[in-house]
């Protein structure tokens, strides 16, 4: 596993240096993307408007949303990749199995992603005068969303191996997240609360939220929950994979597109 983990590590920086122009756009886009709307909500509420204390919670979640559509995406961006190049039989071919080839592969592309996040971060709060905080126990809602994702990047591969083109749904995914994600769901209460519990991501995006945003103390309950939440979502889409993966190959539909 750590031959594979190296492997995968080298393949995503070395393309990444051979492409760096798309590195480069996509800082540039994600950050004009969320300008856009700070600059467009300013003028809409008018200038004697400010976001307050909810700024910082805005650009959390903002940051939080294209975090999950990188992971999200990856894995069934990969497969489609595979499946359009012919490669997609000699990755299922592999002694380690598919599921452990596309999880190193969303592995390493994270350290990559994780870096382009920070870098857009600096400059949002450079443009927008955003003031979070970096404590040392956000690592512990960052590594249950992680989990979250990559149960929600499985599902999504799933369909990706089976029905092979999956654009539109993950055009749809994308408006869901971002209206889960922006919302404040720590703050429902009742049954809706509840609610928010069961969806994947949103117990560790509160998390998230209250110790930087905020710069309240974790709750270790509610971390409790998030890490349930995150361990159940992971378990369920290896699963869902590897289902897909067993229907594909009975269907002889695993390499054509």
């Amino acid at each position: 596993m750590i031959d594979l983990l190296i492997g995968e590590f080298k393949r995503t920086w070395v393309q990444t240096l051979r492409y760096p122009t798309e590195v480069v756009g996509g800082i540039v886009i994600l950050t004009t993307v969320f300008y856009g709307i700070f600059l467009s909500t300013q003028y809409m509420a008018g200038p004697a408007s400010t976001f307050g204390d909810r700024l910082d919670a805005v650009v959390v979640g903002y940051v939080i949303w294209t975090l999950v559509l990188y992971i999200v995406n990856d894995i069934a961006n990969n497969l489609q990749q595979e499946a359009q190049t012919g490669t997609l039989e000699q990755v299922f071919l592999s002694p380690f199995g598919a599921p452990r080839v596309f999880l190193a592969r969303a592995i390493a592309s994270l350290t990559l992603r994780l870096l382009l996040i920070l870098i857009v971060l600096a400059i949002i709060i450079a443009m927008t005068g955003s003031q979070l905080a970096f404590p040392a126990l956000l690592l512990l809602p960052l590594s249950t969303l992680l989990l979250s994702a990559y149960g929600l990047a499985f599902f999504i591969g799933s369909f990706a191996l089976v029905f092979k083109k999956v654009q539109q749904l993950l055009g749809l995914f994308q408006f869901v997240l971002l209206f889960l994600l922006a919302a404040p769901t720590e703050d429902w209460s009742g049954p809706a609360r509840w609610v928010a519990h069961l969806l994947p991501i949103l117990p560790s995006t509160g998390l998230l939220r209250d110790l930087m945003a905020r710069e309240q103390p974790l709750d270790w309950g509610m971390w409790a929950i998030a890490l349930a939440n995150g361990i159940v979502y992971f378990t369920l889409g290896t699963l869902v994979f590897r289902w897909a993966e067993r229907q594909a190959k009975r269907q002889g539909t695993l390499g054509g597109y």
